[in-house]
């Protein structure tokens, strides 16, 4: 499979994450499914996808997107609350809680339902994808898809492999985040380790900003400012804490 194979695209769960990749699909020419529980997560999930912080209206609002590609942008979009309307999708991009034996059941439903030639994205923040990819029987379609947050607006995408992905799925995978405009970032998988390459580095960053903290030496506030005017941090990591869990809102 190629990228120009992928023309239907299924993302597993909303929320913070699930509606910021699906956002940046269908604002990239790829109608996507969003499957969630039940109305009332659906409707937060297209709030924030449409109303939010980054969503697509801000968009038209300050001049980055006409009316008319708002227009067709929202019309490649689709909620379900039913599992089944993902059959025929060409990729599945799982955005499940990070709840490893949840999104194991996910992905072994999805691979007795979804169509065989379809590549199974997951972006946990962590889990390693050889441990993750024995719930389905397309292991060499199985690959890491991590995103940072906010999804929509952040560039890099860990493109995570296990010794079972094949270098087909890897390759459409880094061209599938370039037509998204993102960066690939390509990462061997770890078992035994949490975290890929960001998270295992900003990690240790937060614990070391929590004891700095804990310890007394200086504020929430102004050990963020330290990092933010000090080594140009956008936000600091406190704050890169607190923003990643609530969507920046």
């Amino acid at each position: 499979m190629s990228v120009d194979d992928i023309k239907l695209v299924g993302v597993m769960g909303g929320g913070v994450m699930g509606g910021g990749i699906a956002q940046t699909f269908i604002a990239h020419g790829f109608k996507t499914i969003v499957r969630d529980l039940n109305d009332d997560l659906i409707e937060k999930t297209r709030a924030s996808m449409i109303e939010g912080r980054f969503g697509l209206k801000g968009s038209v609002d300050r001049g980055k997107m006409s009316q008319a590609d708002y227009d067709a942008t929202v019309a490649r979009l689709s909620f379900t609350q039913d599992v089944n309307d993902l059959r025929d999708v060409d990729l599945i991009v799982e955005a499940v809680p990070e709840n490893l034996d949840l999104k194991k059941s996910v992905f072994t439903e999805l691979d007795g339902l979804v169509k065989k030639s379809a590549i199974f994205a997951t972006n946990t923040s962590g889990f390693a994808i050889s441990d993750l990819n024995k719930a389905v029987s397309r292991r060499d379609k199985f690959i890491g898809f991590h995103w940072f947050s906010p999804a929509f607006i952040m560039k890099p995408i860990e493109i995570i492999y296990a010794p079972e992905t094949s270098q087909e799925t890897i390759d459409t995978m880094v061209g599938v985040t370039q037509k998204l405009e993102k960066a690939p970032i390509r990462v061997k998988d770890a078992p035994g380790k949490y975290g890929f390459v960001g998270n295992r580095i900003y990690f240790a960053m937060v614990a070391e900003a929590r004891k700095v903290l804990e310890e007394g030496i200086a504020s929430a506030e102004d050990i963020d400012a330290v990092m933010q005017l000090g080594y140009n941090w956008p936000v600091g990591p406190l704050g890169m804490t607190r923003g990643a869990r609530s969507g920046w809102q």
